[in-house]
């Protein structure tokens, strides 16, 4: 499908719109205009299934509340919309930004954009930009800056306080998104803050108790100051002076065998020296004896410093006779911290480094939490100076948006009616810490009250239109001032000269952006600058809804059909021509 060369508009324009297989209609192909396009047909013939067409666009379900098998025509494989938009040329770098990386810098570029989306008879959905495969998500990033839907109930989120805040935020100028997000960005903030601050707090008794702990274990290990080698050789000792007696016997007996200090005989010292002594008579003959006689003076001389030394070993050991207790409470103290702390030197040195890395955290997790309390009433603060400016703005915008919404209350029959926008204080929230009540008093001499409590259902009709219509003149909306804007039967609950106002209005909106609007009123359609109609054939097998764009002369026999009278009947003939021409 191609465009009908709608770039001459400021605004998007869907150019075409196509249906296949989607609820009653198996196809259905329309061209739409820029301007007022209208779609009409009598009660139950299907034209809320073009709004439910447009929501799959959209990368909505169609249907809220019903599976995705539900929208597809029974018989059929799959339901198929496509809708091709003419984009004005300082739109599409915006919209770029919103592409796909498959699609950006694509066929979009000095083209048409087409947005398609597949439902499946078994569910599964698949979205298309310009012909190429996109997720949903990307379809309704698309769809919400090229489409703003008004469906058959929106008007009733009217009295939701949630939707009229939002109402007056898209009107609060610019900068207005930047503040919203700033102020969700401080309020998550604070709520993280202010949760790791309790967490903080809760853990505050159980860290000094910790602490405790950690000291008295830190100060046992550092007083012992055990280590790996003095704990081998505190063990080797002790052996050696379990042992002290046995060493002193042997010791003392191998001193007495080289050199004994009483007369009992020649020691082995003595014995060597008289050896060496014979040898002496026939030195300087034979140099090989020589040499054996010097030996034996050298073993003469070693056993005689050998003895001395085995005495001086066996005083030693008498002084050694006390060090064995000492050397056991030693090993005693290291094995009880062994037992407590891991079994090993190595594991207690390695307890006692985790226990001071674990103290220093607790430590500072104290100066945490003192510094996350400072951060949190710094954010505070932060969050405080956001709703402020949020109030502030919302402030202005509500006193320019109640006069702009009175001005077309009064072009919509409800020139009497009183608008106002009370703003009132609450809790910060992620988007600022006000509520917005529209608090209206429809005639003269009723105090005002707030929407919910006091509007009809037509007057709620013409509030929601008479919103529209303020918040978009002169582009002061954040998405739907430069967006197709759809009316999926705005219009309900009113007539007579009231629903030709709304008509106007309607009409109004459309001299600056295309705007589609499912009617039953024919002072509403008399004023389209395209018109279509659904027509149903219940004798199908399942019922076919077929969807037809009327000429000039069909728009007169299809606005007779909507004043309720015969196509034959020449005075509704009339009147449905005065109100073409009057359009």
């Amino acid at each position: 499908m191609r465009s009908v060369g709608a770039h001459w508009y400021t605004c998007p324009v869907l150019c075409e719109l196509r249906v296949e297989n989607l609820l009653l209609i198996e196809r259905a192909e329309l061209t739409l205009a820029p301007g007022l396009n209208v779609l009409t047909g009598e009660t139950g013939a299907g034209k809320t299934v073009l709004a439910h067409a447009l929501d799959l666009l959209m990368g909505g379900l169609a249907r809220p509340g019903r599976s995705r098998t539900a929208v597809v025509r029974p018989g059929a494989s799959e339901a198929y919309v496509e809708g091709v938009f003419s984009v004005p040329d300082d739109m599409r770098a915006e919209l770029a930004a919103f592409l796909p990386e498959n699609v950006r810098g694509g066929d979009f570029e000095g083209e048409d954009l087409v947005l398609a989306r597949r439902v499946g008879a078994d569910g599964r959905t698949r979205a298309y930009i310009n012909g190429r495969s996109a997720n949903v998500g990307d379809l309704r990033e698309l769809g919400a800056r090229l489409i703003f839907f008004y469906g058959q109930h929106e008007h009733r989120r009217l009295v939701l306080a949630s939707a009229q805040l939002q109402m007056l935020d898209q009107v609060c100028g610019p900068d207005h998104p930047r503040l919203l997000e700033a102020c969700a960005t401080s309020h998550r903030e604070t709520r993280r803050l202010q949760s790791e601050l309790e967490r903080l707090c809760e853990l505050a008794l159980a860290r000094e108790q910790e602490l405790e702990l950690l000291e008295h274990e830190l100060s046992e290990i550092d007083e012992l100051a055990p280590d790996e080698d003095e704990h081998q050789t505190l063990i080797a000792r002790r052996e050696r002076l379990r042992r002290l007696e046995a060493l002193h016997s042997s010791a003392g007996s191998a001193a007495d065998a080289l050199a004994p200090e009483s007369s009992d005989g020649p020691g082995a010292a003595h014995l060597l020296a008289g050896a060496a002594a014979k040898l002496d008579g026939v030195a300087g003959i034979d140099p090989e004896l020589d040499v054996l006689a010097q030996r034996a003076r050298t073993l003469a001389i070693e056993a005689q410093d050998i003895a001395g030394a085995l005495r001086d070993y066996c005083e030693g050991i008498e002084a050694e006779a006390g060090s064995l207790q000492a050397v056991e409470e030693r090993l005693a103290q290291l094995e009880r911290v062994l037992r407590k702390h891991g079994g090993t030197i190595s594991a207690v040195l390695e307890r006692a480094e985790h226990g001071r890395a674990r103290r220093e955290e607790l430590l500072g997790a104290a100066v945490a939490q003192e510094q996350t309390d400072e951060l949190l009433v710094a954010e505070r603060a932060t969050l405080h100076r956001h709703v402020e400016a949020l109030r502030a703005a919302r402030q202005a915008a509500a006193t320019r948006l109640a006069a702009g919404v009175r001005e077309q209350l009064a072009a919509l029959a409800m020139g009497d009616a009183s608008f106002e926008i009370v703003l009132a204080p609450t809790e910060p929230k992620a988007n600022g810490g006000d509520t917005a009540e529209f608090v209206i008093a429809p005639n003269p001499g009723v105090a005002g009250a707030p929407l919910r409590e006091i509007a009809s259902g037509g007057e709620l009709s013409r509030v929601m239109l008479a919103l529209t219509s303020a918040s978009n003149e002169g582009g002061k909306t954040g998405g739907s001032s430069e967006s197709t804007l759809v009316f999926d039967e705005v219009d309900a609950g009113i007539g007579g000269h009231t629903a030709r106002a709304v008509g106007e209005r309607l009409q109004t909106l459309a001299r600056a952006r295309q705007v589609i609007c499912i009617t039953h009123l024919p002072q509403i359609a008399s004023l389209a600058a395209r018109h279509f109609t659904v027509t149903k054939d219940t004798s199908a097998e399942p019922t076919l809804a077929t969807v037809t764009q009327l000429t000039e002369g069909e728009v007169v026999t299809e606005l007779v059909r909507m004043l309720g009278a015969e196509e034959q009947d020449q005075a509704a003939r009339s009147h449905a021509r005065g109100l073409r021409r009057a359009a």
